[in-house]
């Protein structure tokens, strides 16, 4: 299983992102993916997460500003970032379990700049 997260960059506050992770090697509509983000000098946080029928589930810190969604068809899942804020900044990565196991892709870094 690989996963390719792309999208990240450098945005003013109040600004907006949109990210993307392809996932390959397993059968992505079955999946339930998830973002993470980890700002330097803090623990992996959760951000959300998207099921396999499509129902959704977000931090606090996230909620009502961030967006996470997928298309089968091409075995990616976004993350619409809205009204960013200076504590956003953070490696952002997307993960998804097959058999139990966790696959990793690897992160894209977003700044958000004040």
């Amino acid at each position: 299983v690989q996963l390719q997260a792309s999208g990240g960059g450098l945005v003013q506050a109040g600004g907006s992102l949109r990210l993307s992770c392809s996932v390959s090697g397993t059968i992505f509509s079955s999946k339930a993916p998830n973002w993470f983000r980890q700002a330097p000098g803090k623990q992996r946080e959760w951000v959300a997460t998207i099921t396999s029928a499509g129902s959704t589930n977000y931090a606090d810190s996230v909620k009502g500003r961030f967006t996470i969604s997928r298309e089968n068809a091409k075995n990616t899942v976004y993350l619409q970032m809205n009204n960013l804020k200076p504590e956003d900044t953070a490696v952002y990565s997307c993960m998804v379990r097959n058999y139990n196991v966790e696959y990793w892709g690897k992160g894209t870094q977003v700044t958000v700049s004040s």
